[in-house]
């Protein structure tokens, strides 16, 4: 297989690369990525002498880049995309130019290949909104409460509208919120573990009672290899693990793991439109492909921990720029 991977670079596209490539020896992937903040070469330095691997810096806004590469590929899994919710408040056009634009030219490059070139669509469990009871299923209303949510929305809609109009071959998966090795330091898990081993306030945002879905990234990454391999084309999956927590609760148990004590929490002013809860409901993806999640939230978080700890190399230089620089939305890294 011949498979192109966009935001190859970023978190959850780096483990899925390096998924696929110790898993199957028969394929060759191009990671297309063009090194914006989330993005990181270091991610992936352990594949930089595997044949099967080729890096490609450009944007997925380029049409001839796209269309150049797409015409002699088997697939693409898109990760690319701008994935701050805080960082969209304060610059939303970003957002759509990247995550919504950048859809579409991967769409065209498609339909001119005039090939049956695969798309995985990697979307968000925020493209739903929040949701106090209950769980979101794959035909229930988007609603989505920020800026990014609402340009992931809407490449979701072009990749179905595609599918519908011009018979592209196209899923949609929608996740939880990940966590493991590789993730950028600004998000919530790594930022705590971070900020506890350097002995520093650990900000959560108001009450700390906003609840998510957790779900490990290399579980995530076997979901999306069933999509890209089995899903059913025009479909949407939604992919959780059932680990709902609260952002505090998530908090407490990094620092019971790493000895830190819970003095170091300060709840901080909220951003605006904070989603209460998310909650999916994955029966359709583990009925119908077969998928389960293999890992314990508490064994993927000491993983992660680990990881981390063990890792300051990877994460140094990234942190010390969080630190010195917050990002947008009055985020109190």
């Amino acid at each position: 297989m011949r498979l192109i991977v966009t935001g190859g670079c970023g978190f959850i596209g780096s483990n899925f690369i390096r998924y696929v490539l110790n898993t199957y020896r028969d394929v060759e992937v191009v990671n297309v990525d063009n090194l914006s903040y989330g993005s990181n070469l270091n991610n992936l330095k352990d594949l930089e002498d595997d044949k099967r691997y080729r890096f490609v810096r450009g944007s997925i806004n380029d049409p001839n880049l796209m269309s150049g590469l797409v015409k002699d590929a088997d697939a693409v899994v898109n990760f690319a995309a701008e994935s701050h919710v805080d960082r969209s408040i304060a610059d939303p056009w970003t957002f759509f130019r990247s995550n919504t634009e950048g859809i579409l030219v991967i769409l065209e490059a498609m339909r001119r290949s005039g090939g049956d070139v695969r798309l995985v669509q990697v979307g968000t469990d925020e493209s739903y909104g929040d949701i106090l009871q209950g769980s979101f299923k794959e035909e229930d209303r988007l609603k989505p409460s920020s800026p990014y949510a609402a340009s992931k929305a809407s490449a979701d809609l072009f990749c179905l509208a595609y599918h519908r109009t011009y018979g592209l071959n196209v899923c949609i998966t929608r996740c939880t919120n990940n966590f493991g090795p590789y993730q950028f330091p600004e998000k919530l898990i790594p930022k705590t573990i971070i900020r506890a081993m350097l002995n520093l306030k650990i900000p959560i945002y108001g009450s700390g009672k906003n609840v998510r879905d957790w779900i490990y990234v290399l579980d995530h990454c076997e979901a999306l290899d069933m999509v890209l391999r089995n899903g059913k084309k025009g479909e949407v999956y939604n992919v959780s693990s059932g680990n709902e927590l609260s952002n505090l609760q998530v908090v407490d148990r990094i620092l019971k793991l790493m000895g830190k004590p819970r003095g170091l929490i300060e709840f901080v002013e909220d951003r605006p439109g904070h989603d209460v809860r998310y909650s999916l409901d994955s029966s359709k993806i583990r009925s119908e492909l077969g998928w389960r999640p293999r890992h314990s939230f508490m064994e993927a978080l000491k993983n992660t921990v680990e990881w981390y700890t063990s890792n300051e190399w990877w994460w140094k230089s990234l942190a010390s720029e969080q630190v010195l620089h917050p990002t947008p939305w009055k985020l109190k890294w």
